[in-house]
């Protein structure tokens, strides 16, 4: 059987785009719009269900019963929704869900002779379980345990992971940090008979609300458990962001990825690649958000999502 030029150039580019050589890459993509627009750099972000996808720590900033829906048109017809939510057990802890989906689309199954014999689909999904409690007043921590799953036509791999967290907010001077360790475990069970590695991830930044202004500011080193010959180089992926409030129901957001710049670079330009951009509406005690992802010649991402507190 032979793949279509679909999805051959499909899987290029997405392999580039999530920076990743392993098994269940979409577990990489940015999951809601909001992140996406600060490329990512979400790992000491609080007070977002979406949190869970990047630091399980984070949940614990959550309050009443925060839900959110994302949805990613990803490229060609490539789509992707993301679904969280949270839920506080008074004595316990706060407990967090997460579901991440993406389908590939249809593809034309083919014979060794070039003749159409049928189609399959593509599909990947995983389901997120997350906990966080707080250590002191400032400092919280968190565990997610996730299923993982993978279907390519007849085929089809499981896998189990674990995310670990920590959070530590400065309340004073406004500045939070956060780092989190995603998709440590490994695969249940295989598409043929070799057994692949998970896209571990490490991530290290911070958060800083300024007082003069409406903006918030967000750095992350992503990335780091890549193996690398020098140290330094595991902090070679970084992004950053930034949150400016307009008025009490407008936020615009701009983001940088510098890897995705640089891997898709062709020649002497990538244009655009890394940029991302997006915007927040508060209407009530409901939140619309939407961001634009550029990758340059590949194309771009386009996400919505709507959040509210139940």
């Amino acid at each position: 059987m032979k793949f279509t030029l679909k999805i051959c150039l499909f899987l290029s580019f997405f392999a580039v785009s999530t920076h990743g050589q392993t098994l269940f890459e979409f577990l990489k993509v940015d999951a809601s719009p909001r992140s996406a627009s600060l490329a990512g750099s979400f790992v000491a972000a609080s007070e977002d269900p979406n949190i869970i996808f990047y630091n399980p720590a984070g949940i614990a900033t959550l309050k009443d019963i925060p839900v959110s829906f994302s949805y990613i048109k990803y490229l060609m017809d490539v789509n992707m929704a993301a679904l969280a939510a949270s839920y506080d057990f008074k004595g316990i802890g706060r407990f967090g869900a997460g579901v991440q989906y993406i389908n590939y689309g249809s593809f034309n199954e083919m014979s060794e002779d070039g003749i159409k014999t049928g189609e399959f689909h593509v599909a990947d999904f995983a389901f997120t379980l997350g906990y966080s409690n707080i250590l002191d007043s400032n400092f919280s921590y968190g565990v997610n345990a996730k299923f993982i799953y993978s279907g390519i036509q007849d085929r089809s791999s499981t896998a189990v992971a674990f995310d670990l967290g920590l959070l530590y907010i400065f309340p004073e001077s406004n500045w939070s940090f956060g780092f989190s360790v995603l998709n440590l475990g490994n695969q249940l069970k295989a598409y043929y008979t070799t057994k692949e590695d998970l896209p571990v991830d490490m991530r290290l930044g911070f958060a800083k609300q300024f007082a003069a202004v409406p903006l918030k500011i967000y750095f992350s080193f992503n990335n780091m458990a890549d193996r690398e010959d020098k140290f330094l180089d595991h902090f070679k992926h970084y992004t950053f962001g930034g949150e400016l409030r307009l008025s009490k129901v407008l936020k615009a957001r701009l983001g940088y990825d510098t890897q995705i710049h640089k891997d898709l670079k062709i020649g002497t330009t990538a244009g655009l690649a890394g940029l991302n951009l997006g915007f927040g509406i508060t209407a009530g005690n409901y939140f619309f958000d939407y961001s634009f992802s550029s990758l340059g010649p590949v194309g771009s991402l386009h996400r919505f999502g709507l959040s509210t507190n139940l």
